[in-house]
């Protein structure tokens, strides 16, 4: 005890190497260490930030850290405490009291060697502005060390008209330090603590209506502790819990999550969630509009249809995800078209991203934008990009015709299983089935049966040429076209690719696949390829 009362630390407390409050870590350990006079301080820094050992030196283990090489012994010296909010407030926002550094940097050198005034645009009314603290709306001190509120009367009566606070890579972890700030500030609706190490529990916390934004990314929480926390926030709008290496939701009640009834938007983006089944848990939160779930690891995504006939707290049953209208999947692992297609079947969901999923992506065998676009009826964005009627239109006709290519069973039942939409989709572009008739024989039938597209040369080394319009069989291959482009362009001794030109895609497609015919990849007419060299 003596020892931890000469550093003047104690254990668990949040600490940053003096002189750089970047570089952030825990007290892990006070007193003496074996072969070294004096008291030292054991820090398990974050995310292994210049540590040197895993909390053992000499073989003898003085704590446990997070890394291998994540903790270090430094001096009391070594380290900061931090600093209270309305101090840093100060440093980052004063306007009168300038180091003697800062202010030779605000002076020139005349010829005569006479120190100038140099005044910046807008200088004056900045400083008006910022001279009156109670006009400040926006603050961020990320980065600065904070680790206690401080004087709440002091902060109070420093901006108290503040709204938006950004706590950003500070020391603070403890929820009470967080309920008083928000109960002094009455007008801050939004609070970003991202990378600050903040405990998973509490005691008691008051009611915080004016919180509508809550940022949490990479704060070490759990779910157990966002349960907790619905209580004292029950008015948020928008959650973010980022980095946080999360992977089950649990429900201390019943199978789903509730409460929250404000909520619109969560996002839970690169964290470790690997089961649908824990987004089902989220199936009854009644405001929420947008679920970010991109950077996960899920592998299928299914809509909650065998929901029970009650609501999670036996009232009248809703729609799962009732008003959910965005949905970001993308940089997950999913592979599977009933995946995709399920998402027809959210309510209200019109914005999707399933970009970056092996589904998604035609080199490993994934589909191509126009497949997902025909498959996804009601979506109105696909991964950032709008979906216009005319897209919309194209995509659903090529997708007609590259699924009657390559039909594989014409037993309808089969067909609707493997293509739910095909069947409506060609019923309401009232595209019929081929079928052969005696009426049509020989050149006529042939013309009749060409589709028309667009050939553009691009290549660098083959000369300014003018694009063509060709007529081609629906079954011409990848490879025979690109033996007919070298006739039509007169290109010899070069290696051709070709690629499909999409609405929506801000990069062609490459048609890869040699024995693939134009109506195998739903190529019809109207469409353009790009003939280019091969690099």
């Amino acid at each position: 005890m003596a020892a931890a009362g000469a550093a003047g630390f104690r254990l668990g407390q949040r600490v940053h190497a003096a002189g750089d409050p970047r570089r952030s870590g825990t007290v892990r350990y006070l007193g003496p260490v074996d072969g070294h006079s004096g008291d030292w301080v054991g820090v398990d820094w974050d995310g292994g930030a210049g540590g040197r050992h895993d909390g053992s030196l000499a073989g003898r283990r003085y704590f446990a850290a997070a890394g291998d090489h994540s903790a270090s012994f430094a001096r009391p010296s070594a380290l900061s405490a931090g600093i209270a909010l309305p101090d840093a407030l100060r440093l980052r926002y004063r306007v009168d009291d300038f180091t003697k550094e800062e202010q030779d940097e605000m002076y020139v050198f005349s010829t005569s060697q006479k120190r100038v005034s140099v005044e910046l645009v807008g200088t004056n009314k900045v400083r008006d502005k910022l001279k009156n603290f109670d006009e400040l709306l926006c603050a961020s001190v990320s980065f600065m060390g904070v680790s206690s509120i401080g004087s709440l009367e002091e902060l109070q009566g420093l901006v108290p008209n503040l709204r938006q606070l950004d706590l950003t890579g500070n020391l603070i972890s403890q929820w009470q330090d967080i309920f008083s700030l928000c109960q002094a500030l009455p007008s801050l609706e939004v609070l970003d603590l991202t990378n600050n190490t903040m405990e998973n529990d509490f005691v008691e916390s008051p009611l915080l209506k004016n919180i509508r934004v809550l940022v949490l990314n990479n704060c070490g929480v759990s779910w157990e502790l966002i349960e907790k926390l619905k209580v004292p926030f029950a008015c948020l709008t928008d959650l973010h819990l980022i980095w946080n290496k999360l992977n089950i939701i649990t429900t201390p009640v019943g199978k789903f999550v509730h409460g929250f009834d404000t909520l619109r938007l969560l996002n839970l983006e690169d964290n470790h969630i690997v089961s649908w089944d824990e987004m089902v848990k989220l199936s009854y939160l009644r405001s929420l509009e947008q679920l970010h779930l991109n950077k996960n690891k899920i592998k299928h995504a299914r809509y909650p249809s065998n929901l029970p006939s009650s609501g999670p707290l036996g009232d009248v049953a809703v729609p799962a995800f009732e008003k959910l209208q965005v949905l970001l999947l993308g940089s997950n692992e999913i592979e599977d078209f009933p995946s995709v297609d399920s998402l027809n079947l959210f309510p209200s969901l019109m914005d999707v991203r399933i970009s970056d999923n092996p589904i998604a992506d035609p080199a490993k065998g994934g589909a191509p934008r126009f497949v997902l676009v025909a498959r996804l009826g009601n979506v109105k964005i696909l991964n950032g990009s709008e979906v216009s009627a005319r897209e919309r239109r194209e995509a659903e006709i090529r997708y007609i015709r590259l699924v009657m290519g390559k039909a594989e069973s014409s037993d309808p039942e089969v067909l609707k299983q493997l293509h739910p939409r095909f069947a409506e989709l060609k019923a309401f572009h009232g595209i019929e089935d081929e079928k052969p008739t005696s009426r049509t024989s020989g050149p006529q039938k042939m013309a009749s049966g060409l589709i028309s597209i667009t050939l553009k040369c691009v290549g660098p080394s083959m000369g300014e040429k003018q694009p063509l319009t060709k007529k081609l069989p629906p079954a011409t291959t990848v490879g025979k076209l690109k033996s007919l482009c070298e006739s039509f362009f007169k290109l010899k001794d070069i290696k051709l690719r070709l690629f499909l030109e999409e609405e929506g895609c801000p990069l062609p497609q490459l048609l890869e696949e040699e024995t693939a015919s134009l109506v195998e990849l739903g190529i019809g007419t109207g469409a353009t390829i790009i003939v280019d060299e091969e690099s």
